[in-house]
């Protein structure tokens, strides 16, 4: 299968540059498979679209504010060389890093993507904070290793609260399809109303339209609810490498299911009603914890979820879902192309094209059944 199968025409205003002020004014392409349909709703309209014993599944991640901006201050041997003050102030270069992944919390080491990725090697230090000197910052890292795809893993020097430096300090990642910086407001725009575990580097868009009111209206509707948890890694920004869709493997993202979740889903699946997934994260998740089980059961866990779905692939959890509109050739894109169908998918992103529908992270979103 190609990459090249999952390409379409996006023109660049389509690209949602800003949420809109009101969460759930956005707009909703109802897409079913059997009968077939396709329909333009309003995310309003959410709650009456689904059944009555539908099981609504949320991802309850909380983003981090997990890009970094600070100054370079060169290897050991470069620090021990640069005797005068010009010479250390030309090591200090500027330097954005995106943390993508925690790797261990003693000594504290992250996984990152950095900028410019030529100019920073295994040895290199680099300061964060508003004051940056290598005598006053609010923290330093040191550049220990190199992945395959270009990323770093940094060792940061002990801080006591290291989270509550990265809130004060740190900017809400958005994606890069974003061309603007991140403002004040996207701190809570970026985040789902309910976000919980803090641990993400991008949110679960399709869950960013929700409102206290809608899940309110929900609940009202006796629909059940569960929460799961998974975040959100390097997988989000990796490309597709290479022409063949098969050959590419997905960065795997720490989730977990507590039992109470489990318990709820896994009943909901013995009584036969559809589990209706809030985003291709919550997708994820279910779909490689059902293949954990022998039992074939939904059962409490936690770990690393590696999952790359594609056509061809067998649903066993998921009945419907919730989702924004995806990037072309993305993974995303041929997650949903593998639920609903790729020549179904791509007539509906062309009638959102047509219509005039937002898309990516702060656009409209779709309802697959």
């Amino acid at each position: 299968m190609l990459v090249s199968d999952f390409d379409y025409h996006l023109p660049a205003e389509l690209i949602a540059q800003q949420p809109l002020a009101d969460r759930a004014a956005s707009r909703l392409l109802h897409l079913a498979r059997s009968p077939s349909l396709l329909e333009d709703r309003t995310f309003r309209d959410f709650p009456e679209l689904l059944r009555p014993d539908d099981l609504l599944v949320f991802n309850n991640t909380k983003v981090l504010p997990a890009r970094l901006f600070g100054h370079r201050g060169g290897s050991r041997a470069q620090r021990v060389s640069a005797r005068n003050p010009a010479a250390a102030d030309f090591l200090r270069g500027h330097v954005e890093v995106l943390l993508t992944k925690q790797l261990s919390a003693e000594p504290l080491e992250w996984e990152a993507l950095v900028r410019p990725g030529r100019k920073l090697g295994v040895g290199e230090r680099i300061y964060f904070g508003a004051e940056v000197s290598q005598d006053s910052h609010e923290l330093a890292a040191e550049i220990i290793g190199r992945g395959a795809f270009g990323e770093r893993h940094l060792r940061f020097d002990p801080v006591d609260d290291f989270f509550g430096v990265l809130q004060r300090i740190g900017h809400v990642p958005l994606p890069p399809y974003i061309d603007r910086p991140d403002t004040p407001a996207d701190r809570e725009q970026y985040q789902t109303v309910y976000a919980k575990p803090l641990g993400s580097v991008a949110a679960p868009t399709a869950g960013l339209h929700f409102t206290p009111e809608i899940l309110d209206r929900t609940r009202e509707r006796g629909i059940e609810t569960a929460e799961i948890t998974l975040h959100v890694g390097l997988g989000t920004f990796q490309p597709v490498r290479g022409e063949v869709v098969e050959e590419h493997t997905l960065h795997r993202e720490w989730y977990q299911i507590s039992e109470e979740a489990a318990q709820r889903i896994q009943r909901a699946r013995d009584a036969g009603r559809r589990v209706v997934a809030v985003g291709t994260t919550t997708v994820r998740t279910l779909e490689f914890a059902i293949r954990q089980s022998q039992e074939g059961r939904i059962t409490p866990q936690s770990g690393e979820a590696g999952i790359f779905i594609y056509p061809g692939f067998e649903f066993r959890v998921v009945g419907a879902m919730l989702t924004n509109f995806h990037l072309p050739k993305s993974t995303l894109l041929m997650l949903v192309a593998a639920f609903a169908g790729r020549e179904r998918i791509l007539r509906a992103y062309e009638h959102a094209v047509g219509e005039r529908y937002r898309f990516y992270s702060y656009g409209d979103c779709m309802l697959i059944e």
